[in-house]
């Protein structure tokens, strides 16, 4: 998959038989998504031309109602590397400004999905809707398609318990701490990635060494605060940990941070980029009334998370025995 950046390229090269695209946020890359991308390029392969995906940054709620816009799921850096497993050809995000926001569904066909990404062919899902006031749904695509000569398919909902699965859904999960309800909409680990910066040694002093990792930027969502088994890609390793995510009551005057205790981990890792996946809810955080009952809870997370793993019964183990295929 190539990324191209708008509008400092041109669009994407041109294919003697033009592209097969799809357009939207797609914050998550969930199941629905996942769906949309691969019907995206079972049509360019049957009609032997390129996939693209049009996306956008920032999420246009940001710009034409930002009291409105939630935080993301994936930023841009987190969804690139999602969709680089999908097989697509491109990937283009697009800036969304003031300007984009007024464009006419007619426009935005007009002048990005078929002048710059040649477009032949449309998948959306079935709850699209671009262009000034999301006026561009699929009855207006399809009347579009017809006057300019393209296609336009629509992909039905995934379900999951009889909903459809959608970011929105996602979000509200992983707000109450379900990381493994956020897992079966996602098809995989609900996910931050985050540079490991110096903290104050608090934990190393317990008997606890932890990464401290920079909170990500405000627009990123985070789950709700607790305590977490965690799984976390540290140089190209696989390890599996415990995490503490929001505030430190016990210690007067100490900031909320993210620290993730790895198990059987001794290297120093500071300044190194880790992608921590949230694997299973322990417990909700709390004040204790002294360091040494402090220590003891410590440890009772540390044997929790590591028999939560081990059991198989959150998250990241799911989506590796097979949480529903993003794809069905």
């Amino acid at each position: 998959m190539t990324a191209v950046l708008f509008p400092g390229a041109p669009g994407v090269p041109e294919h003697p038989r033009g592209s097969v695209v799809t357009v939207g946020t797609f914050d998550g890359v969930h199941r629905g998504h996942w769906a949309v991308l691969q019907e995206t390029r079972r049509w360019a392969e049957a009609d032997g031309r390129r996939s693209v995906l049009a996306t956008f940054h920032p999420h246009p709620l940001r710009i034409v109602r930002p009291e409105a816009a939630p935080p993301l799921l994936t930023t841009p850096e987190e969804k690139e590397e999602i969709l680089a497993e999908s097989g697509i050809d491109y990937a283009v995000f697009l800036p969304f400004t003031r300007d984009l926001s007024q464009y006419s569904p007619e426009r935005f066909v007009d002048e990005v999905l078929i002048g710059r990404l040649h477009m032949r062919r449309l998948v959306i899902g079935y709850d699209h809707g671009f262009g000034r006031g999301r006026s561009g749904d699929v009855d207006t695509l399809r009347r579009i398609g017809q006057e300019r000569g393209f296609e336009v398919h629509v992909v039905p909902a995934v379900l999951h318990d009889g909903e459809p699965v959608s970011s929105s859904r996602i979000r509200r999960a992983l707000e109450a701490g379900d990381v493994v309800a956020a897992a079966e909409g996602l098809g995989r680990p609900y996910s931050l990635r985050a540079p490991v910066v110096r903290g104050d040694g608090r934990g190393r002093k317990l008997g606890f060494a932890t990464a401290n990792l920079a909170v990500p930027a405000a627009d990123k969502l985070l789950p709700r605060p607790g305590i977490y088994a965690a799984r976390a890609l540290v140089r190209r390793q696989q390890r599996e940990g415990v995490l503490h995510l929001g505030p430190r009551p016990t210690f007067s005057g100490a900031a909320p941070t993210i620290e993730l205790h790895l198990f059987d981990f001794a290297e120093d890792i500071y300044g190194d980029e880790l992608r921590v996946e949230f694997c299973a809810w322990i417990r909700e955080i709390h004040r204790f009334s002294s360091v040494a009952e402090l220590i003891e809870a410590m440890r009772a997370d540390r044997d929790a998370a590591r028999a939560a793993l081990a059991a198989g019964t959150g998250a990241c183990r799911r989506s590796e025995a097979g949480l529903q295929s993003r794809a069905t």
